[in-house]
């Protein structure tokens, strides 16, 4: 299959730069300008930040580029497992010119953000996406399990009110909170339904057949590997949201009573 390798080696060289840019210049501008608060923040606290601005922003950009070719993107869906060349191998360059980007930044500051869930998450995502771009296979599902990254957003939204020293149970945090979770649920633990599903149905078919034992080990492996973590974030966050709702709960009742007392 014809493959545009200049193209996408370029694009993820873009995008490896860019984010290099945002995470070492601009996010230290930008978070002074919006955030008051940034310019208080220790040194380690600005590495994850800007960190999390980089997240934030990649997210955005995949999150919703991926979503724009998932409902409209005709040749991606039209053979899911040997498409041709697509907008969803650009999404794939970007993601994987990121996830490069990002891991350069872990290992250079590993005593400030280093955490080996995220190196195991980042190597398991870019060999899943090393082998779509060589083969010019799995592009439509490469590009669906980039639907979960509509859901960091808010997880780093709720690091920044921590770091700003929110109100843990403010209505800022509490919406955070809530959205999060139920993004989260949506995009990375009811998502595995159609994603094994699918493959499932596409299981000794012809053209699975085609793919190879190793493409389609690396697409079984790497996906657990990846859903297991997202199924122990899952776990994780589900605490805290309910957490955050007995306390509510807790002080709505507190109130209801001292208010019966009043009258």
């Amino acid at each position: 299959m014809e493959i545009n390798t200049k193209l996408l080696i370029s694009v993820t060289c873009t995008s490896f730069f860019t984010f290099q840019l945002l995470f070492y210049f601009v996010s230290y501008w930008f978070s002074a300008k919006v955030s008051p608060g940034f310019n208080s923040l220790s040194f380690k606290k600005k590495i994850e930040w800007n960190s999390r601005v980089v997240s934030t922003c990649h997210s955005l950009v995949v999150g919703i580029f991926g979503l724009y070719i998932f409902l409209f993107d005709e040749a991606t869906k039209a053979d899911p497992l040997w498409g041709g060349p697509s907008l969803a191998n650009v999404n794939i360059a970007i993601a994987s010119g990121y996830l490069i980007s990002d891991l350069s930044i872990i290992i250079l500051y590993w005593k400030v953000i280093g955490d080996k869930f995220f190196i195991m998450h980042h190597c398991a995502s870019l060999y899943a996406y090393y082998l779509v771009l060589k083969n010019g296979v799995l592009a439509y599902i490469g590009n669906f399990r980039l639907l979960a990254e509509l859901s960091s957003p808010f997880v780093n939204q709720r690091w920044f009110f921590e770091a700003l020293k929110y109100p843990k149970f403010s209505k800022a945090i509490v919406i955070n909170g809530i959205l999060m979770t139920v993004v989260f649920f949506i995009v990375r633990i009811a998502s595995m339904l159609p994603h094994y599903g699918f493959m499932y149905s596409v299981y000794g078919t012809e053209p699975y057949i085609r793919l190879g034992v190793l493409i389609q080990l690396s697409w079984v492996i790497s996906c657990v590997v990846l859903d297991v973590m997202n199924v122990m974030w899952m776990i994780k966050i589900s605490k805290g949201c309910i957490k955050v709702i007995s306390h509510i709960r807790q002080e709505k009742a507190k109130n209801s009573l001292q208010n019966g007392k009043l009258d």
